[in-house]
């Protein structure tokens, strides 16, 4: 159960990703950009369900508080 919820998180989180990395490519905006990278890449990373959904929300919340 454990792995299948890590995959299934993780490609929740790349797909959220897909859509900031386009919309910062689009729009020239750095943080969606960046923030849309790291979506990609952090799921491989992650030890645990818990790690993996704590960090997800909080990347994706970046692009809403920070404005460049």
């Amino acid at each position: 159960m454990d792995d299948s919820s890590i995959l299934i998180w993780g490609i929740l989180f790349s797909a959220i990703g897909l859509g900031f990395f386009t919309y910062g490519r689009k729009q020239k905006a750095v943080v969606p950009l960046f923030v849309g990278v790291a979506l990609f890449i952090f799921p491989y990373f992650m030890p645990n369900i818990y790690a993996l959904f704590i960090v997800g929300v909080l990347l994706v919340a970046i692009p809403y508080f920070i404005r460049l």
